[in-house]
């Protein structure tokens, strides 16, 4: 695949990206960065995360995964594994941009080319976590210092 293939999370010191479906803080100005960094691109996400935000993102194109045959929603694709996604994803115009959640995140790691972290300094409650992986095979390109986070871009080393 010759598409970059990013990771775009926002992830506690204690690994937490979310509680239930949500996420268990705001970021000033956090939204904003993910906007301009995602827009044109195809935004690769699961169901849950999907129904989390409740519709297509603008300027994107979203393929949601899903095990459900008949689960859809209009303005999205629809796609029953990664592979599957990936060959809709590389028709399509823009970076693949993987989104969550921590299934998704697992399963999408051994194929990203980069990471860009939102490292969030809290360690709040919560039930979703993003994969651990092994920092040694990713070399950090650049940090953005925020209010109460850094963001962090991680390429394949």
């Amino acid at each position: 695949m010759t598409k970059r293939v990013v990771l775009v999370a926002a992830v506690a010191r204690n690994g937490v990206i979310g509680r239930g479906s949500q996420i268990p803080w705001k970021l000033p100005g956090e939204q904003r960065l993910f906007k301009e960094l995602t827009m044109g691109d195809v935004l690769v996400m699961g169901r849950a995360t999907y129904e989390s935000i409740g519709r297509p993102l603008p300027g994107r194109t979203t393929i949601v995964l899903t095990r459900d045959p008949d689960w859809g929603a209009e303005g999205v694709r629809v796609a029953h594994s990664l592979d599957d996604a990936l060959v809709q994803a590389a028709t399509l115009p823009g970076d693949i941009a993987v989104v969550g959640g921590a299934e998704v995140y697992a399963a999408a790691m051994p194929l990203a080319t980069e990471q860009v972290l939102s490292e969030v300094d809290l360690e709040p409650e919560g039930d979703v976590f993003y994969p651990p992986f092994d920092r040694r095979a990713w070399v950090e390109a650049a940090r953005e210092h925020h209010e109460g986070y850094d963001r962090v871009f991680l390429v394949r080393a």
